[in-house]
C-alpha cells in the first residue's frame, strides 16, 4: 500500500483520496485504512461508488480498495525511485528464488551476541517467583539428602552410602535438564520467526543461548555445596572443586543433549519423552546398577554414551581413591579378613573404574566430547531448519 519515508506518509494518504481525522493517531488511521474500518475509507468509498451499501460483504468491499490502492502506489513516485534502486543494485540481472531468500544483517555478530544474551539474561531473571521456588525446592532436597547420609563413616556402609549419594548427583542432574526442553521447544518458534525477519544469526543466537544456560548452573551448584558439607566427604578443598566441576559437566551435558533434541522437534511431550527415555537407559548403564564389566559384549558398547556414567566415575575416583573404610584392621596380616574391601582403591578397581590421574580426568574430556559434539547437532538442526514455507 506504502513504501517510503516514514515522515511523508500522512502526506501521502490524503493524496489518495483518505484523510487522516484530527486528533487520530497516523499508526492507527493507516491501520484503518487498509483494513477498510476508517471514516475516512467509508465517506470515500460513498463518494466514489454509491451503489455500496453496508450489508455488503466485507471481501467484496474491501477488494476495490486494496486494488486502488494498490494501483494508485503502483503509478507513484515513490514505486518509481525504489525500483529504480532495486534495479541498480540487481544490475539489471533476473533475480532467482534464493536472491529472494537471503537474510542480511545490519548488525555485527557481537551486536547481536551482546542483546540476545541480556535478552535471555533478562527472561531467566523476569519471573522471580520461578527462580526463587526453584532454589528454594533446591535447597529442601540438599537438606533432606544430607539428612538421610548425614556424616558418612569410614567403614563398608560409609562405601555403600557414598556410592548411592555419587550416583544421584549425577542422575539428578540429568533428569532436571528434562525442564528445559518445553522452554526450548516453544521458543524455536519465536526463533524462527526473528531468524527470518533478519533480526539475528543463528550463530548469534545459539551462542547466546550457551551464555544463558550458565545461569540455570546455580542451583546445581547449590545442592552439590549443601550435600558436600553435610555428608562429611573427603576433606580437601582439592577435592570439593574437582566434586562442582565434575557436577557442572554432568549437568551442562544434560541440558546439551536436551537442546539438540528439541532443536529438531514442535512437540514438547515428544521431546520430553526421548529425553525420558535415553536418560533412563543411560541411568542403567551409569556403573552402581550393574557392573559393567559383566555386560554382554553387544550391549557393553552403550556404556560409553551414558552421561551419568561418566560422571559418576569421576566423582567415585574424586572420593574413594585415598580413603581407608576399615580403620585398625591390617588385611595382609589377618587371612580372615583378605577378602573385605578395605580401601578406596580396591573399591575402584572392584568397580571397574582406574584410579591412575588420567583415570580421573578422562571422564571429563568425555563429557567435554560429548558436550561439543550435542551442541554441533544443535546448531546444524537449527542452520537447517525449514525457515521458510
Amino acid at each position: 500500500m506504502f513504501h517510503g519515508p516514514a515522515q511523508e506518509a500522512l502526506g501521502y494518504f490524503p493524496s489518495t483520496g483518505y484523510h487522516c481525522e484530527l486528533y487520530n493517531n497516523p499508526a492507527d488511521f493507516f491501520l484503518d485504512v487498509i483494513n477498510g474500518d476508517s471514516c475516512a475509507v467509508v465517506l470515500n468509498r460513498e463518494d466514489t461508488d454509491g451503489e455500496a451499501r453496508e450489508t455488503e460483504e466485507p471481501s467484496k468491499k474491501d477488494t476495490p480498495l486494496i486494488g486502488k490502492l494498490t494501483e494508485f502506489y503502483a503509478n507513484s513516485s515513490f514505486f518509481k525511485e525504489t525500483k529504480v534502486e532495486l534495479d541498480q543494485l540487481s544490475g539489471g540481472q533476473k533475480k532467482n528464488i534464493s536472491v529472494y531468500k537471503e537474510i542480511t544483517y545490519a548488525t555485527s555478530f557481537c551486536h547481536q551476541l551482546r542483546w540476545i544474551s541480556r535478552r535471555s539474561f533478562k527472561n531467566l531473571l523476569g519471573d522471580l517467583q520461578v527462580s526463587i521456588v526453584q532454589i528454594i525446592v533446591t535447597v529442601i532436597l540438599g537438606l533432606v539428602i544430607g539428612a538421610i547420609f548425614y556424616h558418612l563413616k569410614n567403614d563398608p556402609t560409609g562405601m555403600q552410602n557414598r556410592a548411592g549419594v555419587r550416583f544421584f548427583l549425577t542422575t539428578n542432574q540429568c533428569f532436571s535438564s528434562v525442564s528445559a526442553v518445553e522452554l526450548l521447544v516453544v521458543e524455536k518458534k519465536l526463533f524462527i520467526h526473528e531468524y527470518i525477519s533478519g533480526y539475528y544469526r543463528v550463530s548469534s543466537y545459539f551462542f547466546g543461548k550457551l551464555l544463558s544456560d550458565l545461569l540455570p548452573m546455580l542451583p546445581s551448584i547449590i545442592f552439590a555445596s549443601i550435600t558436600y558439607s553435610l555428608l562429611g566427604l573427603k576433606p580437601q578443598v582439592e577435592a570439593f572443586f574437582i566434586m562442582m566441576f565434575t557436577v557442572m559437566m554432568v549437568a551442562y551435558s544434560a541440558r546439551s543433549m536436551a537442546l539438540a533434541i528439541a532443536a529438531s522437534q514442535s512437540v514438547v511431550s515428544i521431546a520430553t519423552l526421548l529425553m525420558t527415555i535415553s536418560f533412563v537407559f543411560m541411568m542403567i548403564f551409569s556403573g552402581l546398577l550393574v557392573n559393567l564389566r559383566t555386560v554382554v559384549p553387544w550391549l557393553s558398547w552403550l556404556q560409553y554414551f551414558s552421561i551419568p556414567r561418566y560422571g559418576f566415575a569421576a566423582l567415585q575416583h574424586n572420593e574413594f581413591l585415598g580413603q581407608n573404610f576399615c580403620p585398625g584392621l591390617s588385611v595382609t596380616t589377618n587371612s580372615t579378613y583378605s577378602y573385605a574391601i578395605c580401601t578406596g582403591k580396591e573399591f575402584l578397581e572392584n568397580e571397574g573404574v582406574t584410579f591412575s590421574p588420567w583415570g580421573l580426568w578422562r571422564n571429563h574430556v568425555a563429557l567435554a566430547r560429548m558436550i561439543v559434539t550435542f551442541l554441533t547437532v544443535a546448531y546444524l538442526k537449527l542452520l537447517f531448519l525449514k525457515h521458510f514455507s
